[in-house]
């Protein structure tokens, strides 16, 4: 199993696509009418896909996922800030207050932050961590464990999982703010490998739910046990 994609609904994929490229460093994929892919080197050879899919009408709720993206000290931090505010971003304000990092929004109004240094994010590359809200941080992060094949860390949220060898962005679950309310705007997609047998099985067994599972398609929806959306790749 791999955490394969990173998922954003866009308006204009190309627009959005090309921020976050600039952002991350990210290379262009592909680029066709249903969207535009670009693709962030990981350590180790392994990788993420940033995938934009044009939604005539994203969700106007909140997205309980989110980019946390690498800052480092005060001066070095401020400086990524104004290179994204350069490349569009905007100050975004969700009621933070005085903390130590940035939240930005992307020019479609997707919040991220921009975090100060932190032991629990060193040889993550561009994006420190996925944040992801939860009404359970500890089941979920049980669940997720399965789906990725990633394994318990310490670091700065409730509960966190990493890939094995250490590196690349930290997935942390975090306390939800309130009940999920509609479809979240960002999603992350899991590949099983080859030798990876009845996937389906263990995510269910671990509390995974169902959405829709359309055989002309090469991926099945799911939601994990506090409505988050995500999505299985065929094998490969």
């Amino acid at each position: 199993m791999r955490l394969e994609n990173l998922n954003f609904d866009a308006r204009d994929p190309r627009r959005l696509a090309d921020f976050w490229a600039a952002a991350l460093g990210a290379e262009p994929l592909t680029d066709d009418e249903a969207g535009v892919e670009v693709r962030l080197p990981l350590a180790e050879g392994r990788f993420l896909d940033l995938c934009f899919e044009r939604v005539t009408d994203p969700s106007p709720a909140k997205s309980r996922l989110h980019p946390d993206l690498t800052g480092g000290d005060r001066g070095r931090q401020q400086d990524v800030v104004e290179r994204l505010l350069g490349l569009g971003a905007t100050p975004a304000d969700i009621g933070q207050g005085d903390v130590p990092w940035v939240v930005l929004a992307d020019p479609e109004g997707n919040t991220f932050c921009v975090m100060d240094e932190r032991p629990a994010y060193r040889d993550s590359g561009p994006i420190a961590a996925l944040a992801l809200e939860s009404a359970d941080p500890e089941r979920d992060a049980d669940l997720w464990a399965v789906a990725t094949d990633w394994v318990r860390v310490e670091g700065e949220a409730p509960a966190s999982l990493r890939h094995p060898s250490g590196t690349g962005p930290v997935l942390e679950f975090l306390r939800e703010s309130g009940p999920k309310r509609g479809k979240n705007r960002l999603h992350v997609d899991v590949r099983p490998g080859p030798d990876d047998g009845a996937v389906t099985d263990r995510i269910q067994a671990a509390g995974a739910r169902l959405l829709v599972n359309n055989p002309e398609w090469p991926w099945s929806t799911w939601a994990d046990p506090s409505g988050n959306e995500f999505c299985v790749l065929d094998a490969s």
